[in-house]
């Protein structure tokens, strides 16, 4: 049960991620969350190192489709400035919301790759799917909601564990 909180990749940001290693493995979409994977949690808009990212994803003809936890409004109102499919109120790591961004990009799931901040929500989600998972840093931990604080805790227990038996290396 602990393996499926393990990412294939970790990495500090998104600009990290070597986009044309992924093109050459086969990959053609991308799954990612927003809130501090993309922006930080209370940050409305994208920056532009961000638009850059977003064109340097498109142009390796990567699709792409944001999916979060949050709410409608806030994702909406991020997603649709830039032009971006996206599911809210997600429920990750639930399959639907990974099924529907799939079913988006008419992809399967060897096909792409989920990229988020959390263990609890984007790398169990996506490993439970059979998806490619790359844990971020995420940018802030002082924004987050509640149930996120939580999650973080939870986290914490888990990375200590998973570093004691040897399967991970990297600190949280």
């Amino acid at each position: 049960m602990l393996k499926n909180f393990i990412p294939q990749l970790q990495v500090d940001s998104i600009y990290q991620i070597n986009l044309q290693q992924l093109k050459e493995s086969g990959i053609k979409g991308i799954i990612t969350d927003l809130d501090n994977t993309l922006v930080g949690a209370k940050e409305p808009n994208t920056n532009p190192q961000l638009v850059e990212w977003f064109k340097l994803v498109e142009s390796l003809g990567f699709q792409l489709v944001i999916v979060s936890n949050n709410s409608r409004l806030r994702v909406a109102a991020f997603s649709d400035a830039v032009k971006l499919p996206y599911v809210y109120r997600a429920r990750k790591p639930m399959s639907k919301s990974f099924q529907k961004a799939l079913r988006i990009m008419n992809l399967q799931a060897d096909q792409s790759v989920v990229i988020g901040d959390q263990l609890l929500t984007d790398v169990l989600g996506g490993n439970r799917m059979g998806l490619y998972t790359i844990l971020v840093t995420p940018f802030s931990l002082e924004d987050e909601s509640f149930f996120t604080r939580i999650n973080r805790r939870i986290e914490r227990n888990i990375c200590r564990v998973m570093k004691k038996r040897g399967w991970i290396t990297w600190d949280r």
